[in-house]
């Protein structure tokens, strides 16, 4: 009697690993992201009526700022396929005391971003032939900007830039994009010419 309770056990036992078996294995899928079609690099001259040349990619539209304080030859290049925009603004050097404040404020500006920056790494700009000299800021982390950069020729000329993603700040999400615009950003500052 108690072999056939054991004998019946063993086979409802077997035949439960049967059909658990037969039946396909669910493993979560990890978290993914759409794939990002880059466009082929390419760049044009952008030669505005302002007292700078430059190159800009051929898949970025170049706007007027549109903000109620916007002043001539502010402008925003705009990535539409990755919503994003680098504010270019413009200035004329004034006196050695205005100077010193248009590169304060890049500064602070860039430093504002320290309360969610992991880093805030500078690379000088140095181009003595062309009179160009600067800063370039990259702020790591979950930053609302990313790459904020000043130009001048310390006397006559100072623009200022600075990129944004308008979408919710996620390094993680957005880096792939970042890397392939921080290309543009390097090819806007070595092509700047002042006129």
């Amino acid at each position: 009697m108690i072999g056939k309770q054991i004998a019946r056990l063993f086979v409802m036992g077997f035949a439960a690993l049967a059909v658990g078996a037969c039946m396909p294995q669910y493993s979560p899928k990890p978290g993914g992201y759409f794939r990002i079609e880059f466009p082929e690099k390419t760049y044009q001259t952008f030669a505005p009526g302002c007292p700078f040349t430059t190159r800009i990619p051929t898949y970025a539209k170049m706007e007027p700022d549109r903000s109620a304080d916007a002043r001539p030859c502010w402008m925003d290049l705009w990535f539409p396929q990755f919503n994003a925009r680098i504010h270019l603004s413009y200035m004329p050097v004034t006196s050695p005391d205005n100077f010193n404040q248009l590169v304060e404020d890049a500064r602070t500006f860039a430093f504002n971003h320290t309360v969610k920056a992991t880093a805030i790494d500078q690379q000088r700009i140095s181009r003595p032939n062309a009179q160009v000299y600067g800063l370039n800021y990259e702020i790591k982390g979950n930053t609302a900007s990313n790459i904020q950069f000043f130009l001048t020729d310390s006397t006559h000329h100072y623009l200022r830039g600075a990129l944004y993603f308008h979408e919710k700040p996620r390094l993680d999400s957005i880096r792939p994009v970042l890397d392939f615009i921080k290309t543009d950003i390097d090819t806007l500052i070595q092509s700047m010419r002042w006129k």
